[in-house]
């Protein structure tokens, strides 16, 4: 180790996060249980097969008036 070595830094933030963890261990289960009530879904690969189908392709620029 070197003789001017500082400590590593750690920000506010990161000591406020590693506190709430050490008060509340669930903490982390329970916002994977939260991600799976909102991301963590099957793809049904057909439906999205017909959603690419039925896109309808944007103009160059999409402010520009159609005259």
């Amino acid at each position: 180790m070197s003789f001017f070595r500082r400590p590593d830094y750690a920000s506010d933030t990161t000591l406020f996060i590693d506190q709430l963890k050490a008060q509340r261990p669930q903490l982390e289960a329970e916002q994977r249980q939260g991600r799976g009530l909102l991301w963590d879904k099957p793809i049904d690969r057909a439906i999205q097969v017909e959603f690419k189908q039925g896109r309808v392709a944007q103009q160059p620029y999409v402010y520009q008036t159609k005259a």
